[in-house]
């Protein structure tokens, strides 16, 4: 056990592989070289020694050294003189180690890797194929002109332009090209046994997905039939498939394997039957007039073969890998790198049962305004990889938008499985700038079949459900509460926003007016919004604002109401001299920014006067962001517009509220005037109001005044205007032009 560990340790040492492998391989390689006599001399078709030895240069460097002159001795003493032997072993070595040397030079640190990389491609045929093939050439007929060779006068002519010379070069250009990716499995093989179980892996990664075993047969077979007929000896009755026209046909044949089958399959293919085939070349080359121009051409035909066929090979497998990794990208989100819905919704293709779980976060939205999206995002990966260890080899946590994720689970023992997954995210704790963060998580589940055919709708499901979890503090199952209830509030609230859509599209919104009695003798008209239903049905205002706000068409509808409103003042502005509207905007308007530029230029597009326009703003919430709220109402009665509140009294913390802002009238909610002339907490309430509003020079607002004795208790309170059934009920605002009375002039 000790040895095997001392040469697993010390197996790159000279003394150990570097030696070993080149005495034991290099009779082999130049026994699977090609030779054949040409014009009197010996040439070489293909020739492997050179490129076996640069391989071993490449995997262990000067270390192998030894080795190569150890192997090359053993090799040309025994047919060679010291003198000769010495000049051999010289000629080899300084082609390969320049050869080595310029590609270490110019290669990038991660040189060693696998061939059929396309980026290595032409430094490899540079400094592995061409530069080594050219100096040991140049060298060879160098040496054979001096007089070193002696005993190898026959296989260079003094003449190096020949076509004895062109084969030879040749032979060692198609040795170099297959010969160093062959010598590079099998050392790498060697060093490492394991890499033979990776290579089938690579392998069948690299082949293409619609590549059958019946189509992989039938190319062997065409394969099989042309390489036989190739190697029939020739004869009388040899027709033309026994010539280097079938050579020929291997080209297409290979090529379409290249495109299938991919690289590491194709070298391991392609060597062999090129072996083979230049072994075997006097059975489809015959001896004749113009041979040495025909093995000249065929001897090309194995380079160039050679060279297409690698290189093809590699662009099919380079694409090939391009596109699996597009398609991976596909399922990943490219923010978080986390899988998106995508592969969720795979992965729930693939398994007929799942649990579906739905984690929200809500105070990551707060937090990410705060210290920016990057917390958000590392939060998000923390807490993935902290559930990773408690799920199973096909489960997985997923992306989704805003503060969300997504768990896949298999069913079985889900419920218990969920209930433990609660309490590992309870002990998540996230560390931000040295500050540990827990937010709150809700978690939601519920189990599904394949195919989910409403993925969406059933995610708005359990965001619903989620919410619940945030107040109860454990996880809440979809099915027990009430999947159908909700999934018919979602798909309403689908449809209201699509009408929504429509009627903003379409102008199909109705508008009424109800009439604000002052009680000095003046007046104005509250702006009203009505939305069609189905079956012509004029669908009140809290039907579709609260769809309205959710979906972010508040300010959409708000800024219709407006310029409506505007135009209907500008075309009617005879009828109707001096007219004021009041007009509600929802919070999302009121901090906007832009709104005030809106109502600028809107005035100005119709020519209305800003003092007839009044801006109600929902006290409890208008001013959910104050600084912004305050900030518009500032710049709408710097225009001349006045701003009411609306509401008031319904909204938490209302007098706090009032207190840092300031408007120009204050609308009591209805909830207190209603029962004004009865209950006398509520007349106190009231009385309070007008107090503070007078305090802060305020017209007061009385909504919900229904009844003689409701106006009676409002007006001993000194309130400016009253509003209610009793005053007038919403009608449409067409109807102003003829039912306005000579005493509202």
């Amino acid at each position: 056990m000790n040895t095997l560990l001392f040469l697993k340790q010390h197996k790159d040492r000279w003394w150990a592989l570097p030696l070993i492998l080149p005495v034991i391989f290099l009779p082999i390689f130049s026994f699977a070289s090609t030779y054949t006599h040409l014009n009197g001399g010996i040439i070489a078709l293909y020739y492997m020694p050179l490129a076996f030895l640069l391989t071993l240069l490449l995997f262990f460097g000067l270390s192998a050294l030894p080795g190569i002159i150890l192997a090359l001795f053993l090799r040309y003493h025994s047919t060679s003189g010291i003198f000769e032997t010495a000049a051999v072993i010289c000629h080899f070595i300084v082609p390969l180690t320049l050869s080595w040397g310029g590609y270490r030079v110019f290669s990038p640190p991660r040189n060693m890797v696998a061939y059929g990389d396309a980026k290595l491609m032409a430094l490899r045929l540079f400094w592995q194929v061409l530069c080594p093939s050219a100096l040991f050439l140049v060298l060879f007929q160098f040496a054979v002109y001096l007089g070193i060779y002696e005993t190898r006068q026959s296989m260079a002519g003094l003449n190096p332009l020949t076509i004895r010379t062109l084969v030879n070069f040749q032979g060692l250009l198609v040795g170099g090209l297959t010969g160093v990716p062959l010598s590079y499995l099998l050392i790498r093989i060697i060093r490492h046994p394991r890499y033979l179980r990776a290579l089938v892996s690579q392998i069948r990664t690299q082949i293409d997905k619609k590549v059958t075993v019946t189509e992989f047969i039938l190319w062997l077979a065409a394969l099989g039939g042309l390489l036989s007929l190739l190697l029939i000896p020739l004869s009388d009755t040899s027709t033309i498939f026994s010539t280097n026209y079938t050579l020929s046909l291997l080209m297409p044949l290979m090529l379409w394997g290249a495109m299938r089958f991919g690289y590491k399959l194709m070298s391991l293919i392609w060597t062999p039957v090129l072996m083979v085939a230049i072994h075997y070349f006097y059975r489809y080359i015959p001896l004749g007039q113009g041979y040495d121009i025909q093995l000249a051409i065929t001897s090309s035909s194995y380079l160039v073969f050679s060279f297409v066929v690698i290189y093809m090979s590699m662009l099919a497998t380079r694409q090939r890998v391009i596109t699996l990794h597009a398609r991976r990208l596909a399922f990943l989100d490219p923010v978080v790198h986390m899988p998106n819905l995508r592969a969720m919704t795979r992965a729930l293709t693939k398994s007929p049962w799942s649990a579906l779980c739905m984690l929200r976060i809500p105070e990551l939205e707060v937090l990410g305004r705060n210290y920016g999206v990057l917390l958000r995002i590392q939060y998000k990966q923390k807490l993935a990889e902290w559930l990773k260890s408690s799920l199973q080899p096909n489960e997985c946590v997923y992306q989704l938008s805003g503060c969300d994720l997504a768990i896949r689970l298999n069913t079985e023992s889900h419920a218990l499985r969920i209930e433990e997954l609660d309490k590992k995210i309870k002990e998540f704790r996230f560390i931000w700038d040295g500050m540990p963060l827990q937010p709150q998580v809700g978690m939601s589940y519920c189990c599904v079949r394949s195919p989910v055919n409403h993925l969406y709708l059933l995610l708005g499901e359990l965001s619903i459900i989620a919410d619940l979890s945030l107040s109860t503090n454990h996880p809440e199952n979809l099915q027990q509460r009430g999947a159908m209830h909700l999934q018919r509030t979602l798909k309403d609230k689908v449809a209201i926003m699509n009408r929504l859509q429509w009627a903003l599209e379409q102008d199909e919104f109705r508008l009424m007016a109800q009439r604000v009695q002052g009680i000095r003798g003046d007046h104005y008209h509250e702006i009203l919004i009505r939305m069609p239903g189905e079956n012509g049905v004029l669908l009140s205002p809290d039907k579709f604002l609260p769809v309205a706000l959710e979906f972010g068409l508040s300010s959409r509808v708000d800024l219709w109401v407006l310029e409506r409103t505007l135009q209907f003042m500008a075309e009617h502005r005879d009828r109707l001299p001096g007219q004021r509207f009041a007009v509600n905007l929802s919070s999302s308007t009121i901090c906007r920014s832009q709104f005030p530029l809106d109502v600028h230029r809107l005035l100005k597009k119709y020519g209305i006067e800003a003092w007839q326009m009044i801006f109600e703003i929902t006290e409890s919430s208008g001013f959910g962001n104050a600084d912004l709220a305050r900030q518009t109402v500032k710049q709408l009665q710097k225009m001349g517009c006045r701003v009411a509140i609306d509401d008031f009294g319904t909204g938490y913390a209302s007098y706090a509220r009032l207190k840092s802002i300031d408007a120009d009238m204050l609308k009591i909610d209805g909830s207190f005037i209603r029962n004004i002339a009865d209950n006398s907490l509520d007349y106190q309430i009231v009385a309070s109001m007008c107090h503070l509003a007078r305090m802060k020079n305020m017209l007061v607002v009385a909504e919900y005044v229904e009844s003689e004795a409701i106006r009676s208790a409002v007006n001993a309170l000194g309130i400016d205007y009253l509003q209610g059934y009793l005053i007038g009920k919403p009608e449409a605002l067409e109807t102003l032009i003829d039912s306005q009375a000579p005493s509202d002039a």
